[in-house]
């Protein structure tokens, strides 16, 4: 019989096996769902439950700070370079007085604001950095900087007392970077390198602080942290970072994983929200780092990407770490009526707040933020610096590692290899729950089938690799007495498994012919895994889950959000794939009839990637069929800080 024969009607059992397991058309939400939840509540159930008995909570601190400056692309902490300050102008209006001012964070990168304070100058003033959110201002195609959209609080802050730097965010600044890297354009590689615009404000802001003490106008011993909305998680940021900040009050700026992840507010969010969860933490932890300095939680009750709920659930967190710190007083909680709105309310007793922790102050406050200014007034630059650094700052902000090939001495390779996988396990892979291991499969024999002179068994299954999800495989073993020498295990990428999906259902819907099926055959990836079968040799499909019928359904904004929702877990999809496709095989290495045998995987670009990645975390001895890995990371896989230099420490 013909070889192209036989390559063709292996194909169509193959595609029969496929059929017997699961309807190819359905991908089902619920497992992803069940998944979400279950990490979503492992994550709250360990936040700050891991301090070591005999560790002050001082010390815990300080172990969770460097977490957090790390999972914001901050360690090792970056120099703290010349800040060039440059005041371009001045304004003085109904008693304050306020400069129009630039800095450079780190070289090139410019912080543009605006400084409030009164027009006397009565000694050194306690003083507040105000953080803005996503309150764009741009008129005729010029940016002003959402700094004069939250003016109001600056020239309030100054009206009773305060000086106060109110500062532009990297993207709605004068000079407009981007925050939306994974929300809307498609940056994946950011989670390779471990970037996060979040880190950008977060160092901004220290920065700010920096530039404030160095004012005489400024008490350094009395400084706070205020912001709303996007706002809110850079005064979090500061206040968990600076020790410096000895009140803090962030407005709308919070709430937890399961605000997030399980009822889908990561829609409402840029990636300026977010830091990068490697070290796994729930919200809690970055509130647990003000303790026990003053700090107040404010909120309206209607917020739809900041929940109420939610809220209450990190206070409560942390009510408990100030409790256990005897400092109860200093933790508050402010609910006001409202939706995601900056109301007075909110600016009344966040200015309450400041006023009796920094000045001992109680009284009522007599008057009410307005907007003193027009916005042209407030802009710093006339010409945009040439040297300006903040559109290219997602390339350079966190620092890329170099390439390492291994040694070629053998005892040397050896030791390379696992000092690099324990690197990969701290950091791409540490999502996983242990190292893969044998995984409880299912096989189900269905029929046996003719393949030109040869019969092969035909079994289908399920292998668990975790306990929301039993992954697809189909095993085709020869039904002579030849004992089987060779396994090839195909793992199909979305594209490839969605070919033989379309395949199949023209089959069994009566309307393929010869031709069409035929052409499954001519798949590159098909057509290397069937090229000179062996007689003694058998087939594996494997199907990592993201795949098939383990496909989170949706348009790409849902799926966009989904991917979203796995890095907010600590975890990608890539990651999680690798940890599937290494389960899997090692499953297959001692299941019934076909354990033993060489192991040959076949799979192509970024799917080809995750198997060689997969390969090295087993430990066993496998022939790879890799024709086209994936040109570079952009392109994919996405794992977790894989492009990112690590410290030494």
């Amino acid at each position: 019989m013909p070889h192209s024969f036989c390559v063709f009607r292996c194909a169509v059992f193959v595609m029969l096996a496929f059929s017997s397991l699961t309807n190819f058309s359905v991908a089902d939400e619920a497992q992803w769902r069940d998944y979400f939840a279950r990490r979503t509540t492992t994550l709250r159930d360990t936040c700050l439950t891991q301090k070591p008995a005999d560790q002050t909570w001082p010390e815990y601190q300080k172990h969770l700070r460097r977490e957090l400056y790390d999972m914001l692309g901050l360690w090792p902490i970056p120099e703290k370079t010349d800040l060039k300050p440059v005041v371009t102008g001045q304004i003085e209006r109904d008693g304050i007085i306020v400069e129009k001012l630039h800095f450079q964070s780190r070289p090139g990168l410019y912080v543009t604001g605006n400084l409030y304070r009164p027009s006397e100058n009565r000694g050194p003033l306690p003083a507040v950095v105000y953080v803005c959110g996503h309150g764009e201002v741009k008129r005729n195609g010029i940016a002003y900087g959402n700094k004069t959209h939250y003016q109001h609080h600056g020239a309030w802050f100054a009206k009773n007392g305060y000086v106060c730097l109110t500062i532009d965010t990297l993207q709605l600044g004068e000079i407009e970077g981007i925050h939306h890297g994974t929300h809307r354009l498609d940056m994946w590689w950011w989670l390779n390198r471990g970037y996060t615009p979040a880190g950008v404000e977060a160092w901004n802001s220290i920065r700010a602080v920096d530039y404030l003490v160095s004012r005489p106008e400024v008490d350094p011993t009395r400084l706070a942290v205020t912001g709303r909305s996007g706002g809110g998680a850079y005064s979090w940021w500061l206040a968990a970072l600076d020790e410096r900040i000895k009140c803090a009050i962030p407005v709308a700026g919070i709430t937890d994983l399961q605000d997030h992840v399980i009822d889908d507010c990561v829609q409402g969010h840029c990636d300026c929200m977010y830091f990068v969860n490697q070290y796994g933490w729930d919200y809690p932890a970055v509130a647990a780092l003000v303790a026990p300095r003053p700090l107040l939680i404010s909120n309206t009750d209607r917020d739809p990407i900041f929940p109420l709920e939610g809220v209450q659930r990190v206070h409560a967190r942390v009510r408990n770490v100030y409790r256990d710190l005897g400092k109860a007083p200093m933790l508050g909680l402010n609910i006001t009526a409202g939706e995601h709105v900056d109301t007075q309310e909110l600016q009344v007793h966040a200015l309450r707040w400041l006023n009796a922790h920094l000045k001992n102050d109680k009284n009522p406050i007599p008057n009410a933020a307005t907007k003193l200014f027009e916005v042209e007034e407030l802009k710093v630059f006339k010409e945009l610096p040439a040297d300006q650094r903040n559109t290219t700052v997602h390339e350079w902000f966190v620092e890329e590692s170099k390439l390492q090939l291994p040694p070629v001495d053998g005892q040397a390779r050896k030791a390379w290899k696992e000092a690099h996988y324990e690197t990969l396990r701290h950091t791409a892979f540490r999502c996983w729950p242990h190292e893969p291991r044998e995984a409880a499969i299912k096989l189900q024999s269905l029929k046996s089938l003719a393949i030109g002179e040869r019969t092969f068994d035909l079994q289908t299954g399920t292998i668990q690799t975790d306990d929301s999800f039993e992954l697809p495989i189909v095993v085709l073993t020869p039904s002579d007495d030849k004992a089987v020498k060779e396994t090839r295990v195909i793992v199909p990428d979305a594209q490839t498994y969605e070919s033989l999906s379309t395949y199949f259902h023209a089959q069994t819907s009566a309307t393929a012919n010869a031709e069409q099926l035929k052409q499954v055959t001519r798949l590159p990836l098909m057509q290397r895994v069937l090229a000179e079968l062996p007689s003694h040799c058998a087939l594996v499909f494997i199907v990592p889950r993201g795949i098939g019928p383990t496909t989170w359904p949706g348009d790409k904004k849902s799926v966009t959000q989904f991917h979203r929702r796995l890095y907010l877990l600590g975890e990608t999809l890539d990651a999680l794939q690798v940890y599937d496709i290494a389960t899997m095989v090692t499953t297959i290495a001692k299941a019934p009839g076909i354990g033993g045998t060489e192991l040959k995987l076949y799979a192509e670009g970024v799917m080809a990637t995750n198997v060689l990645y997969a390969a090295a975390a087993t430990d066993m001895s496998l022939r790879l069929e890799l024709p086209t890995l994936s040109p570079d990371f952009r392109a994919g896989p996405f794992y977790l800080n894989i492009q990112r230099k690590q410290s030494a420490d």
